[in-house]
């Protein structure tokens, strides 16, 4: 851990309380803190932009494998630094968070690196790329203390959190034995890597995107769109039904699937990505009920959603708005529109936690744990498999 003025020393979970304290005091109860973002592609700046609008940050560090992507940040933060590589941003004494926006095969490495420095950290979902690496992160948030949140952004959105209060939590449902998901024609997992991009610009750093992954000649599309490539990512599994599992995993107060499935392929874009345009999940859970996903990029079909059924009626939620509807023939619904944009409330969460040292909506460990969920999914899917699962071991166990 550096030695920078945040923190002096390793603390204990007994010492939050004091933490706090010291932390505010450190930043001066007004004070804004000190930001830094690594990844400037399209998401990395689209959220450090909704941290520039709680008036809460001072941007002064923004980092990425190529330059052209660190002007744009920099342009959007005027007066930032640019940095290649992260532990050189993390060295910084003005760097107090990080947001952390790179493709899914960084943010083990990256994370780590960050709980390590002192940082607190606000990770973009999935939190992991193996469903192994979750517990390493979640190990360093606990013994740095830090702050941890996961971009899962639903856990602070004002209409998840009522949906949550008065159908869930006071029963009102019934008896739940199916959590229904889907999101289709997500167009995120079709971009095409435009033509100047054919030829590797020279102030691209490939060696160092690839980081952890075997090496491959310089592929634009893979880098472009590294959600199609499993190597990267986990396809529309770990990058959307991970956002709809966490949200069926708070709505039930449960995280722990016993059993997984999965079926699809490449059905239809035979462009050499390796992530599958068609899937289904089945994820079983202990209290007799079984969580869906299905998700196709196939032209003309699009929609998301999660819809929760239970024997008193069925709640049917997505960004916009919920919808309640009762079993009682005839019963109008009850519908509750969003307020605003989740994502928002979500990055205050984290600002708020920053100060007070109290875990975020969205902790690491419950990051951990929905991603884990999505990971069980593709593992199912590559070995053709179902799988059997230990959620208290966190052990694909043998049939």
């Amino acid at each position: 851990m550096l030695n920078t003025p945040i923190t002096r020393r390793v603390l204990t979970r007994a010492a939050v309380a004091s933490t706090a304290l010291s932390y505010s005091r450190i930043l001066g109860a007004n004070e804004k803190v000190n930001f830094g973002l690594i990844g400037a592609g399209g998401r990395g700046k689209g959220v450090m932009g909704t941290f520039q609008k709680t008036n809460r940050i001072n941007v002064t560090s923004v980092c990425d494998v190529y330059d052209a992507r660190i002007d744009q940040a920099q342009t959007q933060a005027p007066g930032a630094k640019g940095y290649k590589e992260h532990r050189k941003l993390l060295e910084s004494k003005d760097v107090d968070v990080v947001l952390i926006a790179t493709p899914d095969h960084w943010h083990t490495g990256v994370a780590i690196d960050a709980l390590n420095a002192g940082k607190d950290v606000y990770v973009e979902k999935p939190l992991t790329l193996k469903i192994e690496e979750g517990p390493l992160i979640v190990k360093a948030a606990r013994i740095n203390n830090r702050i941890c949140q996961v971009g899962m952004q639903q856990r602070s959105g004002q209409h998840y959190l009522q949906a949550k209060r008065e159908y869930f939590d006071t029963g009102k449902l019934g008896k739940i034995t199916l959590a229904r998901t889907w999101w289709h024609g997500n167009g995120a997992h079709l971009q095409k890597a435009p033509p100047a991009l054919a030829t590797k610009p020279s102030n691209l750093d490939w060696g160092r995107f690839l980081g952890p992954i075997k090496w491959r000649d310089w592929d634009p599309q893979q880098f472009w769109n590294f959600r199609a490539y499993l190597d990267y990512g986990g396809g529309q599994v770990t990058d959307l039904f991970t956002h709809w599992i966490d949200v069926v995993h708070m709505m039930m107060g449960q995280d722990n699937p016993i059993s997984a499935v999965a079926s699809g392929g490449v059905y239809h874009y035979k462009d050499g990505r390796t992530a599958p345009d068609t899937i289904n999940v089945l994820l079983e859970y202990p209290k007799e009920w079984t969580a869906t996903f299905e998700a196709t990029l196939a032209p003309g079909i699009t929609g998301a959603g999660v819809e929760i059924c239970g024997t008193e009626g069925r709640l049917h939620i997505t960004r916009g708005q919920f919808d309640f509807y009762s079993k009682e023939r005839g019963a109008p619904p009850i519908t509750v529109k969003s307020p605003r944009d989740q994502t928002i409330d979500h990055v205050e969460n984290f600002l708020d936690c920053v100060i007070s040292r109290k875990l975020p909506n969205g902790d690491v460990y419950i990051g951990h744990r929905s991603a884990a969920a999505s990971h069980l999914g593709n593992i199912a899917y590559v070995q053709k498999r179902r799988l059997k699962y230990d959620p208290d071991r966190e052990e694909i166990l043998p049939l």
